[in-house]
């Protein structure tokens, strides 16, 4: 199998070729490819030294699996380029998202859609796949109604240059502001653009994927998304409004025992979710789930994830893993 990974040298794309290693995700050839400031640079990985390809030259390579991530702008050009010669292109940017002829994939989740035809398949959003690996295993027990999600992102999903803007300030260096504000010792209630409808694009994104993901077109959800000082994980508040009145030991069992998550709530022991758990491993963690004292059919939890991990790098590799079964590379 020829495995191309687009932005190898980014944050996310540094984060998928870990993975890779650790999932022993096979090939035969590696391309690294970056933009043409990195081109003709060096990496050492697994073992071996690459040198980083622009998109031009990887186009030539007859890939037949390429992750993408890097950004939408890249992968509406080049996406569709690579399709054409047969490659199948699993994108971490919001480009192919919400395309009614893409599939929009968690693999614990709608994995099984994924057939040998596609050519363009779509990474959702880091906040959206933790929040749809819990969401899908209630949705199975008892329907839901109502989501009520606030999240707390990390300055990860920006990318480096964010990293880079906290660091100063804690350093006391002036530097370049990603952010329109300091980020360190605060909280930004924006993330991405706002929309007309008072909206950011962040919160938006969650809404409409989950509503693809779990194929609920009518699911009232609603968002806000924050941006805080973390170097890596999101955390999310969570009330979920089912149709039928609850039984909290019965959504207890299912998440204990549902893929890819780890239940971890003992308050006895002040036992709960955070960020500096979750850092490099695909666990999605849940706790601090109770009943909503102010409505018979509604639960509160708290949700934890390593957003460059199975926010991004980890569910696009996964998806690799289905398609070189179903294609038999």
């Amino acid at each position: 199998m020829k495995l191309a990974i687009v932005g190898a040298t980014g944050m996310v794309g540094t984060k998928m070729l870990q993975v890779i290693k650790e999932r022993k995700l096979p090939y035969s050839e590696l391309y690294l490819v970056a933009s043409k400031k990195s081109a003709g640079k060096e990496v050492e990985f697994n073992g071996g030294k690459y040198t980083v390809l622009s998109i031009e030259e990887a186009l030539e390579k007859k890939i037949d699996i390429a992750l993408f991530s890097a950004g939408g702008e890249t992968s509406k050009m080049w996406a569709p380029k690579f399709a054409s010669q047969g490659t199948v292109v699993i994108d971490n940017s919001s480009a192919w998202r919400m395309d009614l002829d893409k599939k929009l994939i968690v693999p614990e989740v709608n994995g099984h859609l994924i057939d040998k035809s596609d050519l363009i398949i779509a990474n959702p959003n880091c906040s959206t796949i933790q929040l749809v690996v819990v969401l899908n295993e209630l949705q199975k027990v008892n329907p839901i109604q109502r989501v009520v999600v606030s999240t707390y992102q990390s300055i990860t999903g920006t990318g480096v240059k964010a990293v880079e803007q906290m660091e100063n300030e804690r350093n006391g260096i002036s530097s370049e502001m990603i952010y329109p504000y300091p980020i360190d010792k605060n909280l930004i209630p924006h993330i991405d653009t706002f929309l007309e409808n008072g909206y950011t694009k962040e919160e938006q994104k969650i809404i409409d994927e989950s509503k693809k993901i779990l194929n609920l077109p009518d699911l009232a959800i609603t968002s806000t998304a924050v941006r805080v000082p973390v170097m890596g994980g999101h955390s999310e508040s969570v009330n979920i409004e089912f149709e039928n009145e609850i039984d909290l030991n019965t959504f207890i069992q299912i998440l204990k025992n549902a893929d890819g998550v780890k239940f971890f709530d003992n308050l006895d022991n002040l036992e709960y979710p955070m960020p500096i758990l979750s850092e490099d491993n695909d666990y999605v963690w849940i706790g601090r789930i109770r009943k909503d004292n102010s409505h018979p059919k509604a639960i509160n939890l708290w949700i934890v994830s390593d957003n460059l991990r199975k926010g991004a790098a980890t569910n696009a590799v996964q998806i690799a893993e289905i398609v070189k079964s179903l294609k038999q590379l």
